[in-house]
């Protein structure tokens, strides 16, 4: 890794863009933020711009070494500001806007390719990796800083921290370059509960295993699947308290829990049951802290398939609020053991370092079928 000691480095040309209005959507339950319509029901619902606060994490870990970078930003809200507020010197790239587009976003980093940017940073999700991907192809390194809320792509760094540490370790270190995967989500689809992911096509970006996320697996539905997932489902409802609020995240593991109650769950959405039935679908963050404040309740989760995410991706509903509203004491990891197997640590992404900190301080007893649990590690 990169030494702290930033003295003698050479200068280098970074590209940062920044989608404005990525991530907006997942605390309010829209599973994205695509689309002007989606974007206006997203602020109806109270959402709250995500992407600055995660830009500028991103830029207090690059700090270090900013007097030995040349940056070129998008122009206002695309990065400029977080520059400014981050105490960066910057180049404006694009026109400063009040409603930024995908367009904007090809376009500024078409400009950065032809400046010769040593790498191309950007804050999205998806959707912005796709705008990036047209725009440069494989003639620019590119590194992505989770901001969206779906992110089954293998081009972002685990957390915004992780990505400062990739790009320093990249742009003065000896870290490889590895084509990665491209890829979105159908977000009319995604909202009907079905998703429908296709690749896109390839980007350059660093290589850095346990810093990089892979791209999102979906689990096969075998037999023994099937057979694991209601051996878990049969295990959790047995032990479900009377009187206590279950806040249920999206998935097919954890939808085999409602199946056997004979309830219908989201399969994409956060969901809230009591005394073993469903009382409310498809909550909101605003929601949930309002259904539980003050009152008993767990939260039940399942790792996404290939990444290890329990919280953070796709489900940013449960936000670090809901969490320690709730507990962290509180919070039960099912996957099935083939799921288990495939991950060699959970990974927390909640936007709250501290909160962050204390799930890797421990490890987590994840069930993994009837009356059984194996600890796993969290980073």
């Amino acid at each position: 890794m990169m030494e702290k000691n930033t003295v003698n480095l050479p200068e280098k040309k970074l590209g940062f863009i920044v989608n404005p209005v990525a991530g907006m959507g997942g605390p309010v339950g829209l599973k994205g933020t695509d689309g002007k319509e989606i974007l206006k029901k997203a602020i109806t619902l109270g959402a709250k711009p995500v992407a600055p606060t995660r830009a500028e994490a991103f830029l207090t870990q690059l700090s270090p070494a900013k007097e030995h970078i040349r940056l070129f930003a998008g122009a206002g809200a695309m990065g400029e500001n977080e520059a400014h507020s981050m105490g960066f010197t910057c180049t404006a790239v694009g026109e400063c806007k009040n409603e930024t587009t995908a367009q904007d976003t090809r376009a500024a980093a078409e400009k950065m390719k032809t400046l010769g940017v040593d790498m191309l940073v950007f804050c999205g999700g998806d959707g912005t990796a796709r705008d990036v991907l047209k725009a440069v192809d494989r003639e620019v390194p590119v590194l992505g800083v989770p901001t969206g809320v779906k992110m089954h792509s293998a081009v972002f760094a685990v957390t915004p921290a992780a990505a400062a540490r990739v790009a320093l370790n990249f742009l003065w270190g000896e870290l490889p370059l590895r084509e990665a995967e491209v890829m979105d989500v159908d977000e009319a689809v995604f909202r009907q509960g079905r998703v429908s992911a296709e690749l896109f096509g390839y980007v350059l970006t660093p290589y850095e295993p346990h810093l990089i996320q892979t791209n999102k697996l979906a689990s096969p539905m075998t037999e023994d699947e099937v057979r694991n997932q209601a051996a878990m489902a049969i295990y959790i409802i047995e032990n479900m308290q009377p009187d206590t609020l279950y806040i249920v995240g999206p998935g097919t593991t954890t939808r085999t829990i409602a199946d056997l109650l004979d309830q219908k769950k989201t399969l994409l959405g956060v969901d809230l049951f009591l005394n073993k039935k469903i009382i409310a679908r498809d909550l909101t963050e605003k929601q949930i802290l309002e259904a539980t404040e003050g009152k008993a309740a767990k939260i039940i989760v399942t790792p996404i398939g290939g990444q290890g995410f329990i919280f953070g991706r796709g489900n940013q509903q449960l936000s670090a609020q809901v969490i320690r509203q709730v507990g962290i004491k509180n919070v039960t990891v099912i996957a099935t053991e083939s799921k288990l197997r495939s991950l060699k640590t959970l990974k927390v992404d909640t936007g709250d370092p501290l909160l962050d900190t204390e799930f890797r301080s421990q490890e987590i007893k994840v069930i993994s079928d009837y009356k059984t649990e194996q600890p796993k590690p969290v980073e």
